[in-house]
C-alpha cells in the first residue's frame, strides 16, 4: 500500500501537561478548566486504571496508549492515523515509485481495508482486484478490528509468496477468495500509444514527483510518432488512478491551460490554505482533450478533472469519482513517530468540494455497459469474419506494421477509449466547420 500526501514538514503538534511551579493554584485550575476536559480525562484514567488491573491479561502501558492514540484518530476520518516508525519510514520511501507487496491503494470502511484501486501492472491487478471490492480476510484472518497499518503489514511481504484475499464485490452473489503472489512493485506513472493518425492517448497510473515532467515527455514522443504533427486529440486516462502528490496534480493540469486558478485548499490552520495558478502554455495549443474516469479516480486524479472540467478545457466521460477531496499532512512526533491528520479540503477553481461527492462525469458511461462489452463488439461483423466464408486467392500478406498496428490498437480493446476517440473526432469536425464559416 502507498499512502501520498501534502507534506509541511515544519509543523509539529504537541500536548504538555507538567507543572507550573510559579503559576498560583487558581490560574492553574482556570487554565485546566479552559482547555481540558477533566471530567473526560477522568474517564480516560479510570478505564486504562481498569485495565491494568482487571483485564484477563497483563497489558504494558505503551500498548494501552498506543491503541488509545489510534482509537482517536480512527474515529475522525479513514484517512487520519498514527504511523509508528516503521509506517512512518514506510511513507517516506511511497512516493519513489517502487515498493513491495500486492499492488494495491486502500483504506478503511466500516471496519473492512476497501480497495481504493488496483496498480497497473501489479499482482492484485493481473488477479482481477477491482476498485470498490471490500477485503473481508487476509489468509485466514478476519480484517474486522485491525487497524490499517495491521492489514498492510500482513499484505506485504516476500517477492514470491502467497496471500488469498477473501473480498465482498457489490456485482457478487458471495464472497470471493483471491489468490496473489507478492511481487516489488515498480509502478511506470506515465504511458503513452497514438491510437491512430493525429490521435494520442496517455494513461497516467499514479501521481508521482516526476510525473509532470514525463506528461511533458509523452506528449512531446506521440507527436514525433505522429510524423512531427501536433495532436488534434489526447485521451488522458485516470482511471483506477488513486492519486498522488499535490503538485504533480498541479503540474498535470497545467500542461493544458494558460491561466487561472487550478485548485486550493481550506483547513483551520494557516498552513492548510494554499491555491495553485496555471501559466502557459497549453502543450496541446487547445486540440480537443476528453478525460477518463472511474469510481476508482481518486484524490490527485479528482483535483485534474475538477480543474478541467470547470476551466471547460476538457470533456469528462465515464463514472463518478471517488470523492476523496481532503488533504492528509504528516506531522512529525518524537521517536520518528507521527500522525497521519487530515487537515484541510481540496476545492476546484469553481469552489465545489471534492470531498465525500466526487467528479461528475460530463458524460456518463453505463456501468452495466461498460461491463459487458466485448471486444469485437466494436468491430463491424465482415465477409471475413464469417465461418466458412471463400478465401480471396489474390490476396496479399498483410503488411507486418499493418499487424503491429491492429495489435496494439487500444480504441478496439476498450469501449470507453473507443467513445473518447469517437468524441474527439466529433470535436474536430465542429471546430473546422466553425472555422469554414469564419
Amino acid at each position: 500500500m502507498r499512502i501520498l500526501f501534502h507534506y509541511i514538514p515544519s509543523l509539529l503538534v504537541g500536548l504538555i501537561i507538567g507543572s507550573y511551579l510559579t503559576i498560583g493554584n487558581d490560574v492553574l485550575a482556570d487554565r485546566y478548566n479552559n482547555s481540558l476536559p477533566l471530567e473526560e480525562l477522568r474517564t480516560f484514567t479510570e478505564v486504562f486504571q481498569r485495565i491494568k488491573t482487571d483485564y484477563v491479561e497483563e497489558v504494558d502501558d505503551k500498548t494501552l496508549l498506543e491503541n488509545a492514540i489510534h482509537g482517536m484518530l480512527n474515529g475522525l476520518d479513514p484517512h487520519s492515523n498514527y504511523l509508528n516508525a516503521e509506517s512512518f519510514n514506510e511513507i517516506r520511501i511511497g512516493t519513489t515509485g517502487k515498493f513491495g507487496g500486492l499492488g494495491i491503494e486502500v483504506g478503511m470502511e466500516n471496519g473492512f481495508v476497501k480497495v481504493i484501486s488496483p496498480i497497473d501492472d501489479t499482482p492484485a491487478k493481473r488477479a482481477g482486484i477491482q476498485a470498490g471490492d471490500l477485503v473481508i480476510r487476509l489468509d485466514d484472518t478476519p480484517v474486522k478490528g485491525m487497524t490499517l497499518n495491521d492489514a498492510v503489514k500482513i499484505m506485504r511481504g516476500e517477492p514470491g509468496t502467497e496471500i488469498v484475499l477473501t473480498i465482498i464485490r457489490e456485482t457478487a452473489d458471495k464472497p470471493l477468495t483471491i489468490s496473489i503472489i507478492r511481487a516489488i512493485i515498480q509502478v511506470k506513472s506515465v504511458k503513452k500509444s497514438i491510437l491512430e493518425s493525429d490521435y494520442g492517448y496517455i494513461r497516467i497510473s499514479h501521481f508521482q514527483d516526476r510525473t509532470g515532467e514525463q506528461l511533458a515527455n509523452a506528449i512531446q514522443a506521440l507527436e514525433e510518432e505522429n510524423n512531427g504533427k501536433k495532436l488534434q486529440g489526447l485521451v488522458l486516462d485516470l482511471r483506477n488512478n488513486p492519486g498522488g502528490v499535490l503538485h504533480a496534480a498541479v503540474d498535470v493540469s497545467d500542461a493544458f491551460l494558460t491561466q487561472g486558478l487550478i485548485v486550493y485548499t481550506e483547513g483551520r490552520i494557516k498552513d492548510s490554505s494554499l491555491s495553485f495558478s496555471a501559466k502557459a502554455p497549453d502543450l496541446l495549443d487547445g486540440s480537443p482533450l476528453v478525460i477518463l474516469v472511474n469510481g476508482g479516480s481518486a484524490s490527485a486524479s479528482e483535483i485534474v478533472a475538477g480543474a478541467l472540467q470547470d476551466h471547460k478545457r476538457a470533456i469528462i466521460m465515464g463514472t463518478k469519482t471517488f470523492g476523496k477531496g481532503s488533504v492528509q499532512t504528516i506531522l512529525p512526533m518524537n521517536n520518528n513517530t507521527a500522525l497521519k491528520l487530515t487537515t484541510a479540503r481540496y476545492f476546484t477553481p469553481l469552489g465545489r468540494s471534492i470531498q465525500a461527492e466526487g467528479i461528475k462525469p460530463d458524460i456518463e458511461l453505463n456501468k452495466i455497459e461498460l461491463a459487458t462489452v466485448e471486444k469485437d463488439k466494436l468491430k463491424s461483423i465482415k465477409e471475413a469474419d464469417l465461418a466458412g466464408h471463400l478465401d480471396n486467392k489474390e490476396k496479399t500478406a498483410p503488411n507486418k506494421a499493418d499487424k503491429i498496428a491492429e495489435k496494439k490498437s487500444l480504441a478496439k480493446e476498450d469501449y470507453a477509449i473507443y467513445e473518447a476517440l469517437n468524441l474527439l473526432k466529433g470535436l474536430n469536425i465542429i471546430k473546422s466547420h466553425h472555422s469554414s464559416k469564419k
